[in-house]
């Protein structure tokens, strides 16, 4: 892994424009595949407009709580997705995290992957945090083989949590401890 502290193999993380991350997630929420990995809500479409309100007004309010970055290609710096800190709690040390690859040309081919290993040592050896946690649904076995790549265990399961095209389907509870993170950041 590169020694920067924001660039892995495939990815690098930074801070984009609104303007650019909004027109994205408005282009992103139109894959409902995309969107029906990400969110239990029901799918709703904003337009580039909404998102950027959103994403200067919510989001900044957040500070220093929520941490959120783009992740790009290193190759040639295209936006693919996001990864974010959701409610840290500095008291116990601990976030949950929450990523999307926006663009399909990009699933299954480890740049998720690269971007959490990223967020998990950006948060672990910056930020001093304990515990990073995430929640993610049973369908989503690309992302659990992600996670579980990226030293994740399984916690917990709520059962039948969300209802998609009629089937009901679990939400799992997944954690990874900077103890463990200690010990896969040194193989």
């Amino acid at each position: 892994m590169s020694s920067s502290l924001f660039e892995g193999q495939l990815v690098r993380l930074s801070s984009d424009d609104p303007q650019v991350m909004a027109e994205a997630f408005a282009r992103w929420n139109q894959n409902s595949e995309y969107f029906r990995l990400l969110d239990s809500d029901p799918a709703h479409l904003w337009s580039a407009n909404k998102f950027k309100e959103w994403l200067e007004k919510d989001l900044d309010s957040a500070l220093p709580n929520n941490l959120a970055f783009s992740i790009q290609t290193v190759d040639n710096d295209k936006l693919i997705g996001f990864v974010a800190f959701d409610g840290i709690n500095w008291t116990d040390r601990d976030s949950y995290v929450a990523i999307g690859i926006g663009e399909p040309d990009f699933w299954g081919k480890g740049f998720g992957s690269d971007a959490m290993r990223l967020m998990l040592r950006y948060g672990f050896s910056e930020l001093n945090l304990h515990r990073v946690s995430l929640n993610v649904y049973a369908y989503n076995l690309r992302g659990i083989r992600s996670y579980e790549k990226c030293g994740f265990k399984h916690e917990g399961v709520i059962r039948e949590f969300v209802l998609r095209d009629g089937q009901r389907s679990d939400m799992l509870q997944m954690g990874i401890l900077r103890s463990e993170w200690d010990k896969l950041d040194q193989k």
